[in-house]
């Protein structure tokens, strides 16, 4: 592994950074996602299967790491609260699915908003 912190989450296996996400997000109780200048948010469609997907980071570091490639995107911070009452709702509504902390090797792990709620719900409750 690296010295690098970033690159050392980067290259753990999809698993493993579900975990640290669930982790770090039930600690901090914030969500980073990426958006544009018009405040749109990042939203990829997988080329493989289709499946639209909300890709999120525990650390605005993370995300500004992925953004790099992308030159117009920045990092914005959604807090638990707001995520559990407005984002979930909102993205199973229009069919998106949660894209977990993007790898180097492209690999992620994709989840249902219900389904990281119940995820991270449990994360805090050990807090």
């Amino acid at each position: 592994m690296s010295d690098n912190p970033l690159r050392q989450i980067l290259q753990m296996d999809g698993e493993e950074r579900y975990d640290y996400f669930l982790s770090e997000v039930a600690e901090e109780r914030e969500i980073w996602i990426l958006v544009n200048a018009d405040n749109q948010f990042l939203k990829i469609v997988s080329d493989e299967d289709g499946v639209a997907y909300l890709p999120v980071w525990p650390h605005s570091e993370l995300a500004v790491d992925y953004a790099q490639a992308a030159g117009d995107l920045s990092p914005k911070s959604i807090s638990l609260p707001d995520f559990f009452r407005k984002w979930v709702p909102g993205l199973t509504r229009d069919g998106l699915q949660i894209g977990v902390l993007p790898g180097e090797d492209g690999e992620l792990w994709i989840t249902a908003p219900e389904e990281l709620k119940v995820d991270l719900q449990e994360a805090m409750a050990s807090f």
